[in-house]
């Protein structure tokens, strides 16, 4: 077994060796591929909007949010309730598939109506809110990040639908009914932000319908049309309020600006014989990559053009030792390539670690600035995708150079090299490949390792498409890393597996 003793001195040379100005211009090209790239996509992207373009809302954690919905709403103080019977819900999708020719009447899965508690109409306000949706039951959300889901099925005049939200200081509780006496929980949720005088009434929103249109060879891009639902209501009941007289009909975000609105249905409050219809559009959720935000990790675009130069350098680096033993030279011993395993992954850690330390925050400012809004993360998500992003470039030139001294010829490896690292990465990024075949690559494949850099989270109560064409890694961080180093370990072990032990280095004569 290789001794300390031994690896130093070896560690040394090798690394005297390494530097050799082909390789270290290689490598210095594959840090400007990432920052060059990424830097070009930051500053190339503007927002276009008439006039001053308006900031994205931000929820009480301070990312990205939609809140755009028909609000009818009084005031409630720090204890009160408000009840209510919602006896139907109907909708309207724009222009859907397959003929994109007719505005058809009908619910998106998530349309929403009900009954909220929310700060004021202040977008991005802390709120809580118990609804009846288009295909997923009764839920109570909050804080656009929450959701807990109730009984299922929908609203209609014969099998009405009872809520209530009641607010007790800084808790609110949802209860749903089948008949107004018996009621059930749903669940109760604190609010710490919230203040003592709030708004409580009832509201309606639609997020956009999604399908998706077939391109490349499988793959498939999003479209997106314009929906709209409503809900009619009765049997309101308050308490904490100062009573019916006082409703006010607000919209919160922008609405009634499209056609249909304008001359079709409006979005809004209307109140007739005892029944209120409260109709509107949007959403009230999590924001993402869908709605045209920009993850951090967006700004990486150069990673492949980089990661393949260090395959390049990693694996003419494994070759190099077989080389010069075929000329006659000292043959390879387990020391030498373990020497230069552990060089060239601390110049592939280095040089992510440069390259990605400058490229995401850089390019992230750079966006903002141009009007882009960009999905906040936390400094440690931040650390995690710089720092795991490199270390994934130092397993993948790790790996390559096992293929090098496997193989034992620099173009074989370097072509197997490309195929099961870059090519599944590269062609899985954009919209060519079916889903299925996508995520089964990235789960199969070293490729697995970059959803390192993935900060998109999948909400179940947000319908997009979640795939890794849009950013969406089918594994977990860890667990992708976990593949890679797997295949590293195994092809590395077999490689000085194959050579001959060594007690002391010998002079290379290169």
């Amino acid at each position: 077994m290789t001794s300390t003793h031994d690896m130093l001195p070896a560690v040394r040379r090798e690394w005297t060796a390494f530097r050799r100005p082909g390789r270290l211009i290689a490598i210095a090209a594959a840090a400007l591929a990432v920052l060059a790239l990424g830097l070009l996509y930051a500053f190339g992207n503007h927002a276009s909007c008439d006039g001053l373009c308006a900031a994205e809302p931000t929820g009480p954690d301070g990312s990205l949010v939609h809140d755009q919905f028909a609000f009818l709403h009084q005031d409630l103080g720090g204890n009160g309730s408000i009840t209510v019977r919602m006896t139907s819900m109907a909708g309207t999708i724009t222009y859907p598939p397959p003929h994109h020719d007719q505005i058809v009447p009908g619910l998106v899965p998530w349309a929403k109506a009900g009954i909220i508690i929310k700060d004021g109409v202040r977008q991005g306000s802390t709120y809580a809110a118990l609804m009846v949706t288009g295909s997923h039951g009764v839920r109570m959300q909050y804080d656009y990040r929450h959701d807990i889901a109730g009984s299922g099925g929908g609203a209609s005049a014969r099998t009405p639908r009872w809520l209530r939200l009641t607010r007790s200081g800084d808790t609110i509780t949802g209860h749903e009914s089948a008949d107004g006496e018996r009621w059930a929980v749903v669940g109760a949720v604190r609010l710490p932000k919230l203040p003592e005088n709030v708004q409580v009434g009832l509201f309606a929103t639609s997020p956009d319908d999604l399908t998706l249109r077939p391109v490349g060879l499988g793959g498939v891009t999003e479209q997106v049309r314009w929906t709209q639902a409503g809900g009619v209501f009765d049997h309101v009941g308050l308490k904490g309020t100062a009573g019916a007289a006082a409703w006010r009909s607000d919209v919160v975000g922008e609405m009634n600006r499209t056609d249909w609105e304008k001359y079709h249905q409006a979005s809004g409050a209307v109140e007739r014989n005892g029944t209120i219809t409260v109709t509107g559009a949007g959403d009230i959720g999590p924001a993402g990559a869908e709605d045209g935000a920009r993850p951090v990790e967006s700004t990486l675009g150069g990673l492949a053009l980089g990661l393949l130069f260090v395959l390049v350098v990693a694996v003419r680096l494994g070759t190099s030792a077989y080389r010069r033993a075929a000329t006659g030279g000292t043959p390879v011993t387990r020391t030498e390539l373990a020497a230069k395993s552990g060089v060239v992954a601390a110049v592939a850690f280095a040089t992510g670690l440069l390259a990605v330390g400058i490229v995401v925050p850089v390019g992230a400012a750079v966006l903002k600035g141009n009007g882009i809004p960009v999905i906040g993360v936390s400094a440690v998500t931040e650390v995690r995708v710089v720092v795991g992003t490199a270390a994934v470039l130092a397993l993948a030139a790790v790996l390559a150079l096992a293929l090098g001294a496997l193989l034992r010829r620099a173009w074989a490896a370097i072509a197997v090299a490309v195929l099961t690292v870059v090519v599944p990465y590269a062609a899985t990024s954009v919209p060519l490949l079916a889903d299925g075949p996508s995520q089964w690559l990235l789960r199969l494949t070293p490729a697995a390792g970059f959803a390192t850099q993935q900060t998109l989270v999948e909400y179940p109560q947000v319908i997009a498409h979640y795939a890794p064409s849009t950013g969406y890694f089918p594994l977990p961080w860890w667990a992708g890393v976990g593949v890679l180093g797997a295949y590293t370990a195994i092809l590395l072990g077999l490689a000085l597996r194959r050579l001959p032990k060594s007690d002391a280095w010998r002079p290379d004569p290169r």
